[in-house]
């Protein structure tokens, strides 16, 4: 079956009101991982820790320039995702409409290529 990733992606504001409820939005996603491992469609899921505590690696110029985050003009932050193993898109889209979110997120569906799917090299 193809696997697909669901890409949280929230903006300041999401991200502020999931926060201000926290306790609610973290048993409501436990009881949604529940669900997923009991269909047995979860791979993995994991969460981001905040984007002021990263870096970016940007590779623009000659040599790469490595910046502390937060980043400047980013309007979605990516803050974790769900991986997986369903039989369509469209299964993954309905998964991905169940997700617990804030007011304001987003949610991207990505179909993960199987390594068979990888131009390979010969060497």
């Amino acid at each position: 079956m193809p696997k697909y990733l669901l890409i949280m992606r929230g903006t300041d504001e999401s991200n502020a009101a999931m926060m201000a409820d926290i306790d609610e939005m973290m048993a409501t996603t436990r009881q949604f991982i529940e669900e997923m491992v009991k269909a047995g469609v979860l791979l993995a899921a994991e969460g981001l820790d905040d984007p002021g505590q990263g870096v970016v690696v940007d590779f623009s110029g000659e040599a790469p320039v490595v910046t502390d985050g937060p980043y400047g003009e980013t309007k979605e932050l990516f803050g974790g995702f769900f991986l997986l193993d369903v039989a369509s898109k469209q299964e993954a889209v309905e998964w991905a409409k169940r997700v617990p979110a804030a007011r304001g997120s987003k949610v991207e569906v990505r179909r993960v290529p199987g390594s068979d799917e990888v131009p390979q090299v010969d060497r």
